[in-house]
């Protein structure tokens, strides 16, 4: 369903602006979002009327300009695109004869993708998904039994890599896929450690170093710097 409220960007681009009444609420909150689509999204209070909100939101142009504008433009994918996942630089192609999808090389350097061309993108995206959630749970595997997930869900989140809950499950954002790879096992390491820390205590990050091994502090900040760039694809 199209939402009823715009806002025009300063370059003319038109953003869909979401706005959600939330029980309990004392304030407006706004929150861009640049992935999978670029859409502004607020909460507010009942009471609050929905122009108050829009002025609001005008109030807050150059924050809101300065995240939007620092996503990663998007790249279509398509037939000879080299991409990097799981931090192998791939060649993907097409053959519309093929019935599945498979690497056509030992060392995983070419991905040969089958079916019509209108499902290309998809069936990139699925095998790329399935290839993540493998290594992931072979990291997983080289963990004591302590540490090990009760479930695993791979999303597609805008800002958070990674998260446990209480219950034992995982979550990661399968945009992971597109990381160096030992910045990929930082964030598996770090939602592992939360099976035993639920903080960000010195506990909790002496735990992850002990499973990382040395480099967490050069992956942190990696992913710090770039993480909107795994954003590009899809």
């Amino acid at each position: 369903m199209p939402s009823e409220n715009i806002f025009v960007l300063s370059n003319g681009e038109s953003v869909p602006v979401i706005i959600e009444n939330r029980r309990g609420a004392r304030n407006v909150t706004l929150r861009p979002k640049t992935s999978p689509n670029m859409e502004i999204h607020i909460s507010k209070p009942w009471t609050t009327s929905t122009k108050f909100v829009m002025n609001f939101l005008e109030s807050k142009r150059k924050w809101v300009e300065k995240i939007l504008d620092a996503a990663p433009k998007k790249e279509k994918i398509k037939p000879g695109i080299i991409i990097s996942i799981l931090g192998r630089d791939v060649r993907i192609i097409h053959d519309e004869n093929m019935r599945g999808n498979m690497y056509i090389d030992g060392d995983k350097t070419t991905l040969c993708i089958g079916g019509g061309a209108d499902m290309f993108e998809r069936r990139v995206r699925d095998f790329i998904k399935a290839e993540l959630l493998s290594e992931i749970k072979q990291i997983i595997k080289t963990t004591s039994r302590e540490y090990w997930p009760t479930h695993i869900t791979l999303r597609d989140t805008s800002s958070r890599w990674g998260s446990c809950a209480s219950n034992g499950h995982l979550s990661f954002s399968w945009r992971l896929a597109f990381a160096p790879y030992e910045v990929m096992r930082y964030v598996v390491m770090h939602e592992l450690s939360h099976r035993k820390y639920m903080d960000h205590s010195p506990q909790f990050w002496a735990n992850v170093t002990q499973l990382y091994g040395f480099g967490v502090e050069r992956a942190k900040r990696w992913l710090s710097k770039n993480g909107q760039s795994l954003h590009r694809y899809f």
